[in-house]
């Protein structure tokens, strides 16, 4: 059973831990025999069963393979991102293990001492048994403030060598990420015993040797303590050669890779033949391991969502261990090849309406800035739209596609997206059509113009594109009517240099609505998101987390089952930015960045469809929606989300239009504003112009 400790009482615990979690049971009527059994007895949460050691060691590789996880609290980590450090240090962990819990505050003295030398220090959890949530209770329990790496599906931990907790690697950044150290923190710790001080160092000393530029001589013991993981699949590796490219490995391709990379696809390769994955298959194995592909960035454990791209647990095991294996052509005919993938050219179909775009010319290299073209609306009568597909004319160079509807063309000619009043679809790739919820649409008026954001990126040749966006429009008004409407946050301002820059902003909900989709949108320095629900008791729900966000890949995420928000609820939306030099997209660390239309500039902008409760077609709440729009920017500058503006949280320029009518918004002389307050202002001040509020 396991055993809880305060943190004070850790170390005088520590024989009785190591004696309960080691072993299963208690070893006071065991004899010496059994105890050193126990002592390498499997580690497997509360039942920990002694099994029978390897024939032969496991295998450390000389450098470390880059790989992306996320930790303990949702927060994404790619390892070559600390590049620049001086070394990194990596401690395998466990749940409910006593040596892992003794060797912490070792480890965390160490980080205080290397704290001024540019030594990056993290944990890595493979064990099968270790829900997040569980290691995520086990760190504030015990106080452990590292990153603890989730390496669920087992394929870093078995890259990597290791078979128990406690077991450090040094890398050396410099060297490629060479293995310079492997083996215990130091020699404080065994089973059931433990000594006041360690008498070796050996992460110490070899960190001392790295920071020097000297060659590593530390010698780790040959066996060194902790609690056995399971690593089921390393018992398996002679079957991994016999894992069916026909059978096995082709399915996942023609699910999940095939559709980008075809012939004329967004893919740099076409996924053509055997011949074809076998020469790709290392570069498949690394983009696996980075989350690179495929291109879908929502956590796994947060949220469900309709057209998940990502692969299953079992999808990237069977095709990293087919890799490993030195990928096996097998027996059967090669369901790739001659594979006719040819997509149609309107996948929903001849469209009611077709506009075509104005050409644009995409240079062969360089960074192309958003474009912003729009199409007259050829329409002489109202329509309810069901459904577009945007149909790219280079698929190689279009990154993605978004378009809304405006009242009046512009005179300067700009689709910018503030200018919409409704969203029309758009296209990423993999997710070229948009198509509403049954009995469902948007209102799409008669005139105006359709306002496109075109982001293309150069992929070596100079091409001229010719986007379509085509229109499938209900034959009947339907029942119901969804609504689109935005997180945003013009107040933001990025300091040079910063790495993990948080920005938040909501809106509140007036009134009780269902939430049906999220578009999370940043620019070059967006580093994650996430979207949560604040209710009015106070208790929040996560809905969206990306730990990793991408800028070249984006997409809508709709949500399996339809979110309901009650009246008081805040939507609220965190982005972290990443203004440091370690962010290979950054166009300036020393710049300070503020909120802009332009790539190099940046945004907080979650797009957002909903429908309120009990609205129809029939019976608009065109006044409910006019009152969440009003205070959205409200929610953008009350940074701590306490209801009330202070002046000082009047930053960037979006603070700068409110700053001087601060005190005609403070009607009740308080020093601060309320929603209530901003939101009479602004109705008074539409009022006083004759416009809109």
């Amino acid at each position: 059973m396991r055993q809880n400790f305060t943190r004070a009482g850790l170390i005088s615990a520590a024989s009785l831990l190591a004696l309960a979690a080691c072993s299963g049971e208690s070893q006071s009527s065991q004899d010496s025999s059994n105890a050193e059994k126990a002592a390498h007895s499997e580690h497997a949460g509360m039942n920990h069963n002694i099994v029978v050691e390897p024939e032969t060691r496991l295998d450390v590789p000389v450098y470390a393979d880059n790989f992306r996880l996320v930790d303990h609290t949702g927060t994404g980590h790619e390892l070559f991102y600390h590049s620049d450090a001086k070394a990194v240090v990596l401690m395998t962990h466990g749940n409910g293990c006593p040596i892992v819990r003794g060797a912490i505050p070792d480890l965390a003295a160490l980080r205080d001492q290397y704290k001024d030398q540019g030594v990056k220090f993290m944990l890595i959890n493979s064990s099968l048994q270790d829900s997040r949530s569980e290691v995520l209770a086990e760190a504030e329990e015990f106080g452990i403030d590292f990153p603890i790496l989730m390496d669920d599906h087992q394929i870093i931990g078995e890259s990597l060598g290791y078979d128990r907790t406690a077991q450090v690697y040094v890398l050396d950044p410099k060297k490629g990420f060479k293995v310079a150290y492997h083996g215990p923190l130091n020699d404080r710790l065994d089973y059931e015993r433990q000594k006041a001080e360690a008498d070796n160092n050996y992460v110490r000393d070899a960190l001392d040797s790295v920071l020097a530029g000297e060659p590593v001589t530390v010698e780790a013991p040959a066996l060194s303590p902790g609690c056995l993981i399971n690593f089921p699949e390393r018992k398996k590796q002679a079957q991994h050669t016999s894992i069916s490219y026909a059978n096995d490995v082709v399915p996942i391709l023609k699910d999940r890779c095939v559709e980008c990379h075809q012939e004329g696809g967004i893919g740099s390769w076409a996924m053509t033949d055997y011949d074809t994955i076998q020469g790709w298959a290392p570069m498949i194995r690394e983009v696996i391991r980075t989350d690179r592909m495929p291109p879908w960035h929502a956590d796994s454990e947060v949220g469900t969502f309709k057209g998940d791209r990502s692969l299953t647990g079992e999808q990237i095991k069977t095709l990293v261990h087919w890799i490993e294996a030195d990928a096996p052509r097998g027996e059967g005919e090669d369901p790739l090849a001659g594979l006719e993938m040819k997509a149609a050219e309107w996948p929903l179909g001849e469209p009611d309406l077709i506009l075509s775009l104005p050409a644009q010319t995409v240079p062969a290299t360089g960074i192309v800035d958003y474009t912003y073209p729009i199409v007259e609306n050829p329409m002489t009568e109202d329509k309810w739209l069901k459904a577009t597909t945007v149909k790219v004319g280079s698929r190689e160079t279009v990154h993605h596609v978004l378009s809304g509807y405006m009242p009046e063309i512009p005179a300067d000619g700009k689709g910018y997206n503030d200018r919409w009043i409704n969203e029309t679809g758009g296209y990423a790739v993999g997710a070229e059509s948009n198509v509403q919820p049954p009995n469902s649409g948007v209102h799409i008026p008669a005139g105006g113009a359709i306002g496109f954001q075109m982001h293309y990126t150069p992929y070596g040749k100079e091409v001229t594109d010719v986007t379509q966006i085509g229109f499938y429009f209900h034959e009947e008004m339907p029942e119901l009517l969804n609504r689109q409407s935005v997180v945003i946050d013009a107040s933001i301002v990025i300091p040079p240099g910063a790495s993990r820059h948080q920005e938040t902003a909501y809106v509140e909900f007036p009134y009780d609505a269902t939430l049906l989709t999220a578009f999370p949108h940043a620019h070059y320095r967006g580093h994650s998101s996430n979207l949560r629900l604040r209710y009015p008791d106070g208790t929040e729900k996560m809905l969206i987390s990306l730990p990793k966000y991408d800028f070249n890949w984006q997409r809508q995420y709709e949500f399996e089952e339809p979110i309901k928000v009650p009246a008081g609820s805040k939507l609220i939306a965190d982005y972290t930015y990443d203004n440091s030099g370690n962010n290979p997209a950054n166009p300036d660390p020393e710049a300070l960045v503020l909120w802009g239309e332009q790539s190099h500039e940046e945004m907080l902008f979650t797009a957002f469809t909903y429908r309120w409760d009990g609205e129809t077609t029939a019976n608009r709440k065109d006044q409910q929606h006019q009152v969440l729009e009003i205070n959205r920017h409200f929610g953008a500058m009350d940074d701590n989300i306490d209801g009330q503006l202070e002046e000082a949280e009047l930053r960037g320029a979006l603070g700068q239009q409110f700053k001087q009518g601060f005190p005609m918004m403070d009607a009740d002389g308080s020093g601060t504003v309320s929603s209530q307050e901003f939101l009479q202002f602004q109705i008074q001040r539409a009022r006083s112009t004759g416009g809109q509020p």
